[in-house]
């Protein structure tokens, strides 16, 4: 058997009137390889996710943000790339996403943005020592059931350390019985839907990839359901 095929996706952020400057622009490249090991693709989930980063680009300087299963990391690429202050994260036993989400990082100049080991569901160092953070990011990390509760717990550790925070993620919907509301309501968290029309993602074709093409993609932004006057 052969190395697995490698590949370089491009894409290009067009801003509008709505974004703020006009006709800004952002092109960047992420690094793919075309193998059975998901986090080394750009799926569609996370084009919509970048383009939701993109639209808010002018909230992003200084803002401190970790994406979380980042693999090609191109929601957090885009976020590095408008000002935030980004940290890179996948899985400790999958360390050939840790260095596909390094070869983003130097492909667009972004040589010191950190990227470290963080399995969902553990307590670890890398987790422990995490600098604080104001937003999350996570693309479809909402893909196998079995792993809803360790991403939500990991997502309720971080929040609980950063109580402003907060989890921008979307999600490909595959199945009808998709829910993790029972696990929100367990972990004391909340979410909002974010209608993709609002942030100009309701199309096909996005940033000049044929992602998402005619996925249905959810976003939702999840934070912690605090009691008023807590």
């Amino acid at each position: 058997m052969g190395e697995p095929r490698r590949a370089v996706r491009r894409y290009r952020f067009v801003g509008d009137a709505a974004g703020g400057e006009e006709r800004a622009v952002l092109a960047l490249r992420v690094p793919e390889v075309l193998d059975p090991q998901y986090g080394m693709y750009a799926w569609p989930c996370a084009v919509v996710l970048a383009q939701y980063v993109w639209f808010h680009r002018r909230t992003l300087p200084g803002r401190r943000v970790l994406e979380i299963g980042a693999g090609v990391s191109l929601p957090g690429i885009v976020a590095a790339k408008c000002g935030a202050q980004v940290t890179l994260s996948d899985s400790e036993e999958l360390p050939q996403c840790l260095e596909i989400s390094q070869q983003s990082c130097l492909m667009n100049h972004l040589p010191h943005v950190p990227v470290v080991g963080i399995t969902w569901g553990r307590i670890s160092p890398e987790l422990l020592s995490l600098a604080p953070v104001d937003i999350i990011l996570g693309s479809d990390v909402f893909f196998d059931p079995k792993d809803f509760e360790d991403i939500l717990t990991t997502v309720y550790f971080l929040l609980e350390k950063n109580p402003h925070a907060q989890f921008w993620t979307t999600y490909q919907v595959r199945s009808a019985d998709w829910s993790i509301e029972a696990l929100l309501y367990k972990w004391k968290l909340k979410s909002i839907h974010i209608p993709l029309h609002s942030f100009s993602a309701d199309k096909e074709h996005l940033a000049s990839s044929p992602l998402p093409s005619r996925h249905t993609i959810e976003m939702m932004i999840i934070s912690l359901a605090r009691s008023v006057g807590t």
